[in-house]
């Protein structure tokens, strides 16, 4: 396997040593960029961890795929059971939308006493109408977030509420906050909203964002004494929109003082850079062995886009990677090797390269006399 340094037109020069990833006191975080799905930060995103109320990002994704598919309107009226009163309501001691037992209550108001007061009660009214059961919903979450490629979710409850099975990456986290401002647009309104009265009680939006920090427009807090403080959160400047998931502070100031800091950090610090298009060339051509040409130009057989600190791409290298010679015939579109981006304080992120003209092989005179010259030269 051979590796090449290459210098392509976005490289520059590299320069000292710099911080190039954001610095925090979270036991997990993570920040993505909305219209790529790039994560730009990590730290312990991708470990399964207690997410408290922030997996009532799920709940809502599972009621509004409900509306959508017909399975439910946003008019029905639920029942609230002695159980979700009981286990979510006044009677819990949690957070609650203060729904009254054996009311009914319509789904519209269920979703805002979700999103806006983070009502325990409000989901698990949504889970009995849908799953029969709060833990049969639990299990329609954990196979819904499966189809949806979130690998590390295993819901136990539709609240949050501890549960040594209840897990949820940073990562996937992100995932589902950046499905629910892609696919519901028309419902994504209400993760912005200060307060909710209900029952004639208003309650206020915990989100520390909203209000403070411009173009803050969602999502969810959560806090249990397992998981911390913790937040998913979302904001847009001049088109851009980043998302930032974070747990494990230490109080809700800790984590208003994070929200804002980190949020500021991805619109700020980190951007996405789309550095090759597909079928653009590299500087470098591959030897070919017992070819009509001895060398073939390489392109890259898709898009390379990548984010990251903006003080990273100084230092970032590119290298061009694949087993060689590469042996005749070489057909164009063939993948031949690996486009190897390596980022400071980031993982290795490689991109197929393929052939860019096809190399016929040589004929047999051409053969003999190669492989003659390849044992004269000892190669």
């Amino acid at each position: 396997m051979r590796a090449f340094l290459v210098s392509l037109l976005f490289l520059t020069t590299a320069g000292a040593a710099a911080q190039t990833s954001y610095q925090t006191d979270a036991s997990h975080a993570l920040i993505m960029d909305y219209e790529t799905g790039i994560v730009l930060f990590d730290r312990n995103g991708q470990e399964a961890m207690p997410p408290a109320s922030m997996s009532k990002l799920m709940t809502v994704l599972m009621t509004l795929e409900a509306i959508r598919d017909g399975r439910l309107s946003m008019d029905d009226e639920l029942p609230v059971s002695e159980n979700a009163w009981r286990r979510g309501g006044a009677a819990s001691g949690s957070s609650t939308m203060f729904l009254e037992v054996n009311s009914r209550a319509r789904v519209e108001d269920l979703l805002r006493g979700i999103v806006v007061q983070s009502g325990n009660d409000a989901c698990i009214v949504i889970a009995e109408a849908l799953g029969g059961s709060e833990a049969a919903f639990a299990d329609m979450m954990t196979d819904r977030a499966r189809e949806l490629g979130l690998e590390s979710a295993s819901f136990a409850n539709a609240t949050g509420w501890p549960h040594p099975d209840h897990r949820i990456s940073a990562r996937d986290l992100a995932e589902i906050a950046r499905i629910l401002i892609r696919d519901f647009p028309e419902a994504y309104g209400m993760w912005n909203e200060r307060e909710f009265t209900y029952n004639g009680i208003r309650q206020y939006n915990r989100n520390p964002l909203l209000g403070v920090f411009s173009g803050a427009d969602g999502l969810k807090t959560g806090h249990t004494e397992e998981a911390g403080y913790g937040l998913v959160g979302s904001a847009v400047r001049d088109g851009v929109r980043r998302i930032i998931v974070f747990n494990g502070m230490e109080s809700n100031n800790a984590r208003a003082n994070e929200a804002e800091r980190m949020m500021r950090s991805a619109l700020s610090d980190y951007a996405i850079y789309e550095l090759l298009s597909a079928g653009d060339p590299v500087d470098h051509q591959a030897e070919v062995f017992m070819g009509e040409a001895e060398r073939v130009s390489l392109a890259v057989a898709g898009d390379v886009t990548l984010g990251m600190h903006r003080r990273a791409r100084r230092n970032m290298t590119v290298e061009v990677v694949y087993d060689g010679p590469l042996v005749a015939p070489v057909a164009a579109g063939q993948e031949v090797g690996r486009l190897v981006v390596n980022i400071p304080e980031q993982e290795p992120q490689e991109f197929a390269l393929v052939a860019a003209e096809t190399v016929e092989r040589k004929g047999l005179m051409g053969r003999i006399g190669a492989a003659l010259a390849h044992m004269i030269r000892g190669n």
